[in-house]
């Protein structure tokens, strides 16, 4: 048997420390002895594959039960049980076990039957896996549920997550009996660390110790992400085969990834073994559908099998945990990503500020108490060339000049280092004291760099976790095995600083992003070019149309930026005309230039007489061809002055309000496409029929979505602003715009309002 694409071992083939990342442990061709294991076919329920322990529970020879119906197998009982719950219920793996009464040569005797269904080539097959039907009847959700209430209680009333790890860790060992219990946390590269233990009294503690990834090969992992709960009755036991071993349609054992009794790889066996356990349960701890830690159990003083309903409700436990801690995680990154977005804010103030210079800003005055770099991202230094100047903050840098240098030549716009010893010596001989980098690069050699030290710390392992490297340099004669000693090994961990958390690095690059506005504000010049191109753009005069009126306005965004935003009217063939707002993303001069090069095309393509959809899907070609750093949203509506009917397009815009005839206000329904430069390609059409004294309020989102006003409130308050108690008043716009205006947005202000008379 060759290995399998994935890079696997082929079945069979002996497993060492040195391969067993490769086991693949999904087939391992056998189950533990504690149950048994038979693979049928339906409707017809005929024996395919039997594990070879049959006899020890059912009193049947295996040759005998393989090719037998589940009739014969287990006795009539029994099988029409089975057939009543797989008639009943489709999420078979939700409704487990199934308590049937099987036939056995000591008499009926009740057992647990767990099942699930596998793939076998072009078919499927009915895994039923039979183990002795112990613990509380009937087995259900409340059952469940009763069993860890208390347990939920108390994990409602944790305020830490220590707190939620040691309730979790004591209720577990209560539920389940093991002698120890620990809750074991991965970092980002699955290294783990004991956080919580409940143990018997005479038992070392483990708490506090890591372990390497190693220990959970990546296969295995994977496993735990799909089978939450694995049981390791005995880990002395021999494997019992499934007979016959390969599966008629693959070639392959079985497939018992989703087994409850699956046999565990020999190596980890081992492993255990050399710990003096016993028996071991995991239950996974998820967040996102991702392995983020395990609840692990330990028993020494024999073999250990809890009931399938202890079982589950130690799952039901965990799974409970684990939305606490994604729950508890939520809560601290929305206060980490709250806390970045007010220092970003400050920072961004005083970038804008024209009187200093902006290198300057950026460090933030000394006894001003004004916001600093440092402020968004915790680090010993920041280092900023902007406009010609280099300033510091923090502590003293050893070669200022070879670290500019080093991001000059960097090809990342968001360069992230811990250890410059290892991934940049050369750096790391320039600045001795600098074990971790976080730079932006700006355009013209401009830049940020925040520089952290070293952070020596004392990691204390399960073991030496160096054990398989140590086996390697003593020769061929050592046989690559799992580490035998677990006594607390002592390592100084050095050359690293902290690690930059994720959100550091998001703020990081947001400054960049909103620093490279900032650059083109402080450009005096762009600025007014920037300005002259959008006035230049917008409609000198509106069209006047019989039996309609159109009013827009336009207000660049609080402090003379000029962004992307415009407004468009024109009558077109056939009686027709448009209206159109858009806002390409972005401000200063680039914004400006390309809201000219996609108002113009569009012009086009409506003067051609396309519809709306059409009109956005050739814009969106365009813009991808011709333009593809940029990126815009519009809203356009084609009127029929005759009879009203308006076809309207959006592409990632806000949607429009339709006013009606006695008043009131609304946002419409209209679908809504992606934007120009990532569109569908196929923008929708939906037609509005405008009847007299009804409208369409065209606007972009910087009149409803600001620093001070969140998108739902936004969108209230601008209904709220057209709803009128007499139709035949227009409202005035001027008064929308001011009650719009935010002194904190960054956005422009596009308004168009359009009426059909009475």
């Amino acid at each position: 048997m060759t290995q399998s694409d994935e890079g696997l071992l082929a079945p069979g083939e002996p497993v060492d420390l040195d391969n067993c990342a490769r086991e693949p442990i999904h087939i391992p061709g056998s189950i533990q002895r504690w149950g048994v294991l038979l693979a049928v076919t339906e409707p017809d329920l005929v024996v395919r594959h039997a594990s070879a322990n049959v006899d020890a529970l059912l009193g049947r020879d295996v040759e005998d039960t393989v090719g037998a119906t589940l009739d014969d197998v287990l006795g009539k009982v029994a099988s029409d049980q089975l057939r009543h719950h797989l008639r009943t219920w489709g999420d078979l793996r939700a409704r487990n076990p199934v308590v049937v009464t099987a036939q056995t040569p000591a008499g009926p005797v009740e057992m647990d039957a767990v099942l699930h269904r596998i793939t076998s080539g072009p078919a499927t097959l009915l895994v039923v896996e039979l183990e002795a039907a112990l613990g509380p009847r009937p087995f259900s959700f409340p059952n469940t549920y009763q069993a860890v209430r208390g347990a939920i209680e108390q994990l409602n009333h944790a305020l830490t997550l220590d707190e939620l790890y040691d309730v979790t860790a004591r209720e577990v060992r209560a539920l389940t009996g093991f002698d120890r219990v620990m809750i074991y946390r991965f970092d980002a590269e699955y290294n783990g660390e004991v956080v919580a233990e409940a143990k018997r009294d005479d038992l070392n503690s483990f708490f506090g110790l890591h372990y390497p990834s190693t220990d959970i090969p990546p296969q295995a992992r994977a496993l735990y992400e799909k089978n939450w709960v694995r049981l390791i009755a005995d880990v002395s036991y021999v494997p019992v085969p499934l007979v016959p071993g390969l599966d008629e349609h693959t070639g392959l054992p079985l497939d018992l990834t989703h087994s409850v009794l699956r046999s565990v790889s020999p190596i980890h066996c081992e492993y255990l073994g050399n710990m003096g356990v016993a028996a071991s349960m995991s239950i996974s701890l998820l967040r996102g559908g991702r392995l983020w830690g395990l609840i692990a159990c330990h028993h020494y003083s024999g073999p250990h099998n809890p009931p399938y309903g202890v079982r589950a409700a130690a799952e039901f436990l965990g799974s409970s945990l684990s939305l606490r801690l994604v729950a508890r995680a939520d809560e601290r990154a929305l206060e980490e990503q709250l806390a970045a977005a007010a220092a970003l804010g400050h920072l961004l103030a005083a970038s804008r500020d024209g009187d200093h210079a902006l290198a300057d800003a950026l460090v933030g005055r000394p006894g001003t108490g004004a916001a600093s770099a440092l402020d968004l991202v915790p680090a010993q230094s920041v280092v900023v060339r902007a406009e010609g100047r280099v300033a510091t903050a923090g502590e003293t840098v050893d070669d200022v000049e070879a670290l500019l240098a080093w991001v000059e030549a960097s090809p990342d716009d968001v360069a992230v280092r811990t250890s410059l010893r290892e991934q940049e010596p050369a750096l790391a001989d320039a600045l001795p004291s600098v074990a971790g980098v976080l730079a932006v690069r700006l355009p013209d050699d401009q830049c940020v760099v925040w520089l952290r030290h070293e952070a020596v710390r004392n990691v204390d392992w399960g073991g030496d976790p160096h054990n398989k490297a140590i086996a390697r340099r003593e020769g061929d004669t050592v046989r690559l095995s799992p580490r035998k000693s677990f006594e607390r090994w002592s390592e100084v961990v050095s050359g690293t600083s902290e690690p930059w958390t994720e959100q550091q690095v998001r703020s990081a690059g947001e400054l960049r992003s909103r620093l490279l506005e900032t650059l083109l504000v402080r450009n005096q010049w762009q600025l007014r070019t920037a300005q002259n191109v959008q006035r230049s753009l917008l409609p000198q005069h509106l069209p006047e149309i019989d039996g309609w009126s159109v009013r827009a306005r336009y207000e660049p965004a609080a402090g003379g930026q000029v962004g992307g935003d415009w407004y468009d009217a024109l009558e077109l063939p056939g009686g027709r005309f448009a209206v159109v707002v858009g806002d390409v993303a972005g401000h200063g001069l680039g914004a400006a230039a390309a809201m000219g090069q996609l108002r113009n095309t569009l012009r086009g393509f409506l003067l051609r007489g396309d519809d709306p959809g059409q009109a956005l899907r050739w814009v969106d070609h365009v813009a991808r061809l011709t333009m593809p750093m940029d990126m815009a949203t519009v809203v356009v509506a084609v009127v029929d002055a005759a009879t009203g009917e308006v076809d309207v397009s959006v592409a990632g815009h806000p949607r429009p309000l339709l006013l009606d005839a006695v008043g009131g206000a609304a946002l419409s329904d209209v679908a809504v496409d992606r934007p120009l430069g990532a569109g569908s390609g196929t923008p929708p059409v939906t037609r509005l029929t405008l009847e007299p004294g009804g409208g369409l309020v065209l606007y972009s989102d910087g009149l409803v979505d600001s620093r001070q006003t969140d998108l739902r409130a936004g969108l209230r308050r601008i209904v709220t602003l057209f709803e009128r108690d007499d139709a035949t008043t227009p409202v005035d716009i001027d008064e929308v715009m001011d009650a719009c205006r935010d002194d904190a947005s960054v956005d422009d202000l596009t308004l168009l309002v359009l009426c059909r008379d009475t």
